[in-house]
């Protein structure tokens, strides 16, 4: 980390390699396909080797890194909002061959209901574990803000696990 910090190309390449696929799978739930994901990754390796130096605690290394992930990704949503996809009918039932994370077509739905700080929340809290607390510290929110937050996105989830029949009561 300290080699890295002060300009050791290779000891950054080293560093990023070992979280370069949590980066991708952070991306790749915001953006949902495989090349804005590539890009996000590429996007993150660029500004962490720009500012590593900034990073007061090397313990954050991978919170550092998915702060990063996750501006970058949302910088490519909004990006893409002000793109109309255009989709054949035929394409919503063939699918595409380009998702190669395996999430099921219901639990991506249901992520996608939720706005984007309530999505940040849920990944970080559930897909890598983080504390409320390091959520906290990693997002810039209250400590209750982000335990509020994170229940009325889970309820939300409820709701809509619910309007959809996906469980039984």
């Amino acid at each position: 980390m300290k080699k890295a910090q002060k300009g050791n190309d290779q000891a950054f390449l080293k560093l990023f390699q070992q979280y370069e696929e949590d980066i991708y799978r952070m991306a790749y739930v915001y953006v949902k396909n495989k090349d804005d994901a590539l890009d996000v990754v590429q996007e993150v390796a660029y500004q962490s080797f720009k500012k590593i130096d900034t990073l007061k605690k090397p313990e954050y290394v991978k919170t550092w890194l998915m702060k990063i992930t996750m501006n970058c990704a949302m910088n490519v949503v909004k990006k893409n909002k002000k793109v109309v996809q255009l989709k054949t009918d035929y394409e919503e039932f063939i699918g595409t061959n380009n998702e190669d994370i395996p999430l099921s077509i219901s639990l991506q739905g249901l992520i996608d209901v939720l706005e984007e700080d309530e999505k940040s929340i849920v990944l970080l809290r559930f897909y890598h574990n983080h504390t409320f607390k390091e959520i906290s510290e990693l997002l810039d929110i209250p400590l209750g803000t982000a335990k509020s937050v994170l229940y009325r996105a889970l309820d939300k989830l409820r709701k809509g696990f619910k309007e959809d029949d996906i469980c039984e009561q």
